[in-house]
């Protein structure tokens, strides 16, 4: 996991020709490494889909997902991280800690996951080692435990020190790598590695005390000595290995495979997954073990031409045979597996069976989808699911013939089981199939599925924010759904107080305050799903709304003519007339920026940067150029980098991602809501 262009694909191919699954080296610029197998990889040089593979080392298994650096496509890191029980955090030596790479270390902060990491592209002019180190301990807040450091930077890397041994490697560049050989520590940095060491062996006293007993009473401590007390603390997140290299020039990949086997957790590490049973909502564990119960769970989703929907699984306890019936227990249906693959990329190879800690692919799952558990049929649990990030923009597509017309929606469909970051729905009003997703080049890269894979014409609109709407203030309601009409009526009464969350950009909270028996508790979820169901669609200008919460305080009911659908009803009137008294604002997307642009531009970039509603956050230099972070809407940076390209000469370059929504300001809210409205 990185920020884009660090080298995460370069240094999986490295991985994969030195552990033999390959024979040559592939290179991403010219579009042949294993795990870029898109045509739109390929073409583009970056890596749009997490792509799983395996491959032997000392031993053991170790199951690789190389992930995209983009963040449209960060949804592709949240579940490779939620299956994965360790990560490999690719830095490039010049850059350091980018905006992406915060975002996927976040992402694995949030599960948990013991890293490693690999300060990469040591060969380059400005690499440097310590500064990326310092940025990890400033920016990422985490404690970084260098295990080597280069010999040599930029021109000069020629290999590393391992701080642990105490020698030399080089690698032989005539064998592209395979072959490395040991050397004793150069004179010029024997001092800096005898306090790199310090550094480490101190680092690791701090961190666990079978290391500090040992080492605080003077006795020798070994090399297995060192590398069991950094396993342990590793496992633990107490810090962090760092490792360098060049994988692009070979260099510094055998060593990183030999730190996953020794620092990074196998299944029987992890702690045993939690879940609960689908009908009782009983806790239950599953350890890692082949005679637990089989338990799964579906990560990803994979429309294949030949093979049919391919459904990734990460086996956590049991196993599974090809042919055999499973449960899925998030949706209560039985499946049968069809084949077992264990994949690598786009290139598979059938397997018999699979065991707890294996990744495989499964052919002939009908109803399973991302974040679905699977589990043995007598013994049922449900995993916790894979949460997904909300879109941020989307445009209007319209089939070009009517030919075109059930082939669109049967394309969408698969790429929206595919990708949950992709949205579609059809906008009643307009008559408008409206397609969402994390970005631009998200859209654009569907459309040109659609195009080739699913050999679908379509027009394109413009690209559309995604606002939302909140409220500003608390307020008391009454919303009543009486009718009679012979027979049988409908009443339902509902008295509620909706307020504004901290948060603007925070999704609902429901609470119940009833008191007594004004309505009894099996009609108080119709309320809720009642108020839920009204929040889709704002009273303002029919946005989602967000960032309410909702109490149920009092309400009257009629033994014959209240139901369900007469209180979900009332709480769906209760909450537009909120919608009217509780001072609605519209939200828009807010991006976090971070530009760097040679200083002799800077100035244009920053009147530009101004004129988008833009907020500087930072500045800082970094060989010869200018960095900074900033704020601005989505809505005003459509197009920004074909600005950017031609005020700076095309030597600027940005990076982009969501950090949250805020409130559209008051001038700009009623330009936008004639939009909406049509004038």
């Amino acid at each position: 996991m990185a920020h884009i262009d660090a080298g995460k694909t370069t240094t999986t191919e490295r991985i994969l020709f030195y552990t033999g699954v390959t024979y040559r080296l592939g290179n991403v610029d010219e579009g042949n490494t294993v795990t870029d197998w898109m045509e739109q990889e390929q073409e583009r040089g970056i890596t749009i889909t997490a792509a799983a593979t395996t491959c032997f080392w000392r031993d053991h298994r170790i199951n690789i997902i190389d992930t995209p650096g983009h963040v449209d496509f960060t949804v592709e890191v949240e579940r490779s991280l939620r299956v994965l029980d360790g990560a490999i955090a690719v830095f490039d030596a010049y850059g350091g800690v980018e905006p992406q790479s915060e975002t996927v270390w976040r992402q694995a902060d949030k599960y948990g996951v013991p890293r490693i990491a690999f300060v990469n592209k040591m060969d380059r002019v400005g690499a440097n080692f310590p500064n990326v180190l310092e940025m990890i301990q400033a920016r990422l807040k985490a404690t970084p435990l260098p295990v080597q450091i280069p010999i040599g930077a930029e021109t000069g890397f020629t290999g590393v020190i391992d701080l642990i041994r105490m020698t030399g490697i080089i690698w032989d560049e005539e064998t592209l790598g395979a072959r490395m050989r040991e050397i004793p520590v150069p004179e010029d940095l024997k001092e800096e590695a005898l306090y790199w060491r310090e550094v480490m062996l101190e680092t690791l006293a701090e961190n666990d005390e079978k290391f500090m007993d040992a080492y605080l009473e003077g006795a020798s401590v070994t090399e297995d000595d060192i590398r069991a007390a950094i396993r342990r603390a590793t496992l633990k997140l107490s810090f962090f290995p760092v490792l360098c290299g060049s994988a692009f020039r070979n260099k510094g990949v055998q060593c990183l495979l030999d730190a996953v086997i020794d620092y990074l957790p196998s299944p029987p590490d992890v702690p045993p997954i939690k879940g609960k049973h689908p009908k009782t909502g009983e806790e239950l564990l599953r350890t890692a073990s082949d005679d637990e119960p089989f338990t799964a769970l579906a990560f990803k989703i994979m429309n294949d031409a030949h093979k049919g929907v391919m459904t990734f699984i990460r086996v956590y306890s049991g196993g599974i045979k090809a042919g055999s019936m499973v449960l899925n227990a998030s949706k209560d249906k039985k499946e049968r597996v069809g084949r077992l693959l264990k994949m690598h990329a786009i290139k598979e190879e059938d397997v018999p069976e699979v065991w707890a800690g294996d990744i495989v692919a499964v052919v002939g799952l009908k109803n399973t989808s991302t974040g679905d558990t699977l589990s043995a049929i007598n013994k049922p649990i449900v995993l916790e699911s894979i949460e997904f990030p909300a879109t941020v923009i989307s445009v209007a597509i319209e089939p070009k013939t009517r030919a075109d017309q059930d082939k669109l929606s049967s394309s969408l469909g698969k790429l929206m089981a595919e990708d949950p970051s992709f949205k579609v729905h059809y906008d009643e009003e307009t008559g408008q199939t409206i397609i969402s997703g994390m970005g631009e080049l998200h859209l654009e890269i569907v459309v040109d599925r659609m195009l080739r894979e699913y050999n679908v014409q379509a027009n394109v609109g413009k690209p559309q924010v995604a606002y939302k709407e909140t409220l500003t203030r608390a307020c008391e309601v009454e919303g009543r759904y009486v009718k009679q009409s012979g027979g049988h009526g409908q009443f339902g009464v509902v008295k509620m107080r909706f307020e504004p969350l901290a948060g603007v950009d925070q999704g609902f909270v429901f609470e119940n305050k009833l008191r007594g028996g004004a309505i009894p508790q099996e009609y108080v979820p119709a309320v809720e799903h009642g108020v839920k169901q009204a929040m889709e669609v704002g009273e303002l200008a029919g946005y989602p709304v967000v960032g309410v919460k909702a109490i149920l305080l009092d309400g009257k009911y009629h033994e014959v003519d209240s139901s369900d659908i007469a209180f979900k009803a009332a709480a769906s009137l209760a909450f537009k007339e909120a919608s009217k008294k509780g001072g609605p604002v519209l939200l828009e997307p807010i991006m976090k920026l971070e530009v760097v642009v040679p200083e002799e531009y800077v100035g244009d970039m920053l009147n530009d940067l101004n004129r988008r509603r833009g907020t500087i956050l930072s500045f800082e230099s970094r060989s010869g150029a200018q960095v900074y972070k900033a704020l601005a809407p989505l809505a005003q940076l459509f197009g920004y980098v074909n600005e950017l390209r031609s005020l700076s000469q095309g030597r600027a370059t940005y990076t982009m991602q969501f950090h949250k929504y805020d409130v559209v300001p008051a001038n700009l809210t009623e330009e936008l809501l004639l939009k909406v409205r049509g004038y």
